[in-house]
């Protein structure tokens, strides 16, 4: 392993990045500017490595769970030490960097607080990051609350397939509900996401509006005519109105969304699916 350079991103233009391993943002591959922009908007603690180089960035949710002093830009003094995130569990980071994405419960961190050393528990997500080829070019750390969401925990993960033709917004979505805790797959179209849902056994639809092919409405009433039990969730520009106008018991959510509405419409959804099973 060799030494890896840290900075706490709030901004891009915050940094000169022509002194690191990684250059300018303009020349990135895709999926590192594509992670770098979610982390910066995630409410969750968030850090990356990138590349063997162990180039690290993390958001200011992270900084301030780890109790790190701001760091100065990339390209000065190397950290002595790696965040917790990495050092806790080499196998982990091993498997991640082959292709297994992996989820620790209630991992023990030891993060620095009020000038000494003390342990803290999290739920620990590990993404590899692939580049266009397939191959692992980094792995994307989130660390949520051990607890999960509320209700969500008692009542167990939902699996949930999440319908979104941008596939930026896709990831984003997918990511934030696995820090939930839950099982999630994804599909970009209602054609294709009706095939999957008849195929795996799903609790949630979460669904966009506005699908290429049917859309996201259609989509749920044929899904929910053959699979009764499933729950509806619609992402939109339309808020509660729209399932007001629908014949089937739906949630809807209006976009751009905050973390804590979401939590609201999962609860309620999580308890339906509990008193079901």
């Amino acid at each position: 392993m060799t030494a890896q350079a840290c900075t706490s991103i709030s901004t891009l233009a915050d940094h000169d990045w022509s002194r690191t391993a990684i250059g300018e943002p303009d020349n990135w591959p895709h999926t590192l500017r594509l992670t770098v922009d979610i982390i910066l908007n995630a409410p969750l603690p968030m850090v990356v490595m990138w590349g063997r180089e162990q180039v690290m960035l993390f958001n200011d949710a992270y900084a301030a769970l780890a109790g790190m002093p701001h760091q100065q830009a990339p390209g000065g003094k190397v950290p002595a030490m790696q965040p917790s995130a990495w050092s806790w569990n080499a196998l982990a980071i091993e498997q991640a960097w082959d292709g297994a994405a992996q989820v620790f419960a209630g991992a023990a961190l030891h993060l620095w607080r009020q000038g000494g050393i003390s342990e803290h528990h999290f739920d620990l997500y590990y993404t590899p990051l692939r580049d266009a080829d397939g191959a692992v070019q980094g792995i994307l750390c989130t660390l949520a609350p051990p607890t999960g969401l509320g209700t969500v925990a008692s009542s167990g993960a939902l699996r949930i397939l999440v319908v979104e033709d941008n596939l930026d917004a896709q990831y984003l979505v997918c990511e934030m509900l696995r820090a939930f805790g839950h099982e999630v797959e994804a599909e970009a179209s209602g054609e294709a996401a009706l095939e999957h849902l008849r195929r795996r056994g799903f609790d949630v639809l979460f669904s966009d509006v506005s699908l290429p092919g049917i859309s996201g409405v259609e989509l749920a009433r044929r899904a929910v005519a053959e699979l009764p039990a499933l729950q509806v969730i619609f992402a939109s520009g339309y808020g509660t109105g729209l399932t007001q106008q629908l014949e089937f018991a739906a949630e809807a959510i209006q976009k751009p969304y905050e973390i804590e509405q979401l939590q609201a419409i999962l609860d309620r959804v999580a308890a339906k699916v509990a008193g079901r099973r």
